[in-house]
């Protein structure tokens, strides 16, 4: 495997879709928290005016640098690519907007980081490009928002305190979202629709996304819990309903043992759900969410639109992992979030994952890779010092 080609670039990281509504907030994220050109980053998108404009709306610096870039003239992304160290990019779709970038990068040895939530697109881009990172050092890594970064990196912290504890990883972990107040961002609908509507064209996807191992091209581990339909746990005490997100968190995390090389077992068990409380109203909850179909409607929420700022500043979410040994021993660890999930914590998550595969794993080689294995505790460690997240063990 080969190194990042990070020699003679212009920028350390160029945020790509920055005058769209995540990409303003990655880049007033970066204005404030780096100041003093530190970091050497620039304002990527396809009209200078418009990026002109919001640099000042946010009040980066005047001579914050601008890159014009447009997902229709891959041309346009072949000379993005060639001036920054990592490309963030919230341009999705993915699946409609992203594979040409996705392969300038892999071609040019560039790093890339983006949001993405489409397991079908994900699987296309690690079977076409994944040799090529390989061997030009390019380090692409998905999904670096609310999906996954809490779930991926939450499991992974809660393994590694399981072997400093027990000596060894557990064989099932249990993701519970205990709290979260905040919106889903248009971005995730916009992605549910298309993944659906490429579905439907091609049935084959289907199965694919079935798959808890669909990101794990050629590994079939056992058949893992399911979570489709609201349970009660008596161990906790609380009903517990499907969450959306668990259809591309499990497979990222199965990416992750994956490319870990199965540092958490062959037969490892995960689940995913949202707690929703005890007796009749936790199970009116549950049954409600699980018939919740809203982000999928035209009333749902729209690329680049979003929440206030005080609504982002209001949101939150802690996520609850219980995890057991093959011996029976249990430990549990939760991950908490300090704004809305799917924007003001989503901005910083990508924010420091781009800065931390050019400032802290600069040793991870080239490859398609889940932020657990490409980024692990240094990825942990920057988002609990600068983004608002903790990972605690809880007893």
């Amino acid at each position: 495997m080969t190194a990042p080609n990070h020699a003679g670039k212009d920028f350390d990281v160029i945020v790509y879709g920055a005058s769209g509504y995540t990409g303003r907030l990655v880049a007033e994220y970066l204005s404030r928290q780096y100041p003093g050109g530190d970091l050497k980053w620039a304002m990527a998108g396809r009209s200078e005016e418009k990026l002109a404009a919001v640099r000042d709306e946010i009040g980066a610096p005047a001579d914050t640098p601008l890159v014009v870039a447009d997902a229709s003239n891959p041309a346009s992304l072949d000379e993005m690519v060639k001036r920054g160290k990592t490309i963030l990019t919230t341009v999705g779709p993915y699946q409609l907007y992203g594979s040409d970038l996705v392969a300038a990068c892999a071609k040019a040895g560039t790093d890339y980081v983006d949001l993405c939530g489409e397991p079908n697109w994900m699987r296309e881009m690690i079977d076409a490009h994944e040799e090529t990172a390989k061997a030009s050092g390019a380090r692409i890594v998905f999904s670096c928002g609310f999906d996954s970064i809490p779930f991926d990196l939450g499991v992974y912290f809660l393994q590694e305190e399981a072997k400093k504890k027990f000596g060894k990883p557990c064989v099932e972990v249990k993701g519970r979202v205990r709290k979260m107040k905040g919106t889903f961002s248009g971005g995730t609908a916009a992605s549910l629709k298309a993944t659906m509507a490429a579905a439907f064209k091609d049935p084959a996807l289907i199965e694919l996304l079935k798959s808890p191992y669909a990101l794990a091209p050629g590994f079939q581990g056992p058949k893992q819990p399911s979570g489709s339909k609201p349970q009660y746990d008596e161990a906790e005490g609380t009903w517990l309903a499907p969450f959306i997100m668990a259809a591309i968190n499990t497979k990222n995390i199965h990416r992750s043992n994956h490319l870990l090389g199965h540092a958490y077992g062959d037969d490892f068990l995960y689940s995913e759900m949202m707690m929703t409380g005890p007796g009749d109203e936790g199970e009116a909850i549950a049954k409600a969410v699980a018939g919740d179909n809203s982000l999928m409607g035209d009333d749902g929420p729209k690329p680049g639109e979003g929440p206030t700022k005080d609504e982002r500043e209001a949101g939150h979410y802690d996520v609850l992992f219980i995890g057991k040994t093959a011996d029976g021993d249990d430990i549990r660890a939760g991950v908490t979030g300090d704004k809305d999930p799917g924007y003001g914590s989503t901005s910083k998550m990508i924010a420091e994952s781009a800065i931390c595969l050019v400032r802290d794993r600069t040793d991870t080689p080239g490859g398609i890779w889940t932020c657990a294995p490409a980024m692990g505790s240094a990825l942990i460690d920057r988002l609990t010092r600068n983004a608002g997240l903790t990972f605690a063990v809880e007893g």
